[in-house]
C-alpha cells in the first residue's frame, strides 16, 4: 500500500491534484468506515501524533505553491 500511496502522491504533485486528492479522501473514508476496520484498536501513540498534526496551523504555502514554482 505504501508504493500505491507514493504513486498517487507523485501524480498529485504533477497535476490534477484537486481531483486526485478528493478521490483519495473518499477512498480513505470508505475504507475506514468498514465495520471490521472500525472494530480494530488504534495505537495511542498514533492517535497522539494525529491530534498533534491536526492542531498545527495550515501550511502557508498550501495555496500559493512552493517558493520554486513558476506559478507563484
Amino acid at each position: 500500500m505504501g508504493q500505491q500511496l507514493q504513486a498517487r502522491f507523485q501524480a498529485w504533485r504533477s497535476g490534477d491534484g484537486q481531483d486526485l486528492w478528493l478521490s483519495m479522501l473518499i477512498d480513505t473514508m470508505a475504507e475506514v468506515s468498514r465495520p471490521e476496520i472500525r472494530a480494530l484498536r488504534c495505537d495511542i501513540s498514533l492517535l497522539a501524533a494525529v491530534k498533534a498534526q491536526l492542531a498545527r496551523p495550515a501550511s502557508p504555502r498550501a495555496y500559493r505553491g512552493s517558493d520554486f514554482s513558476l506559478r507563484n
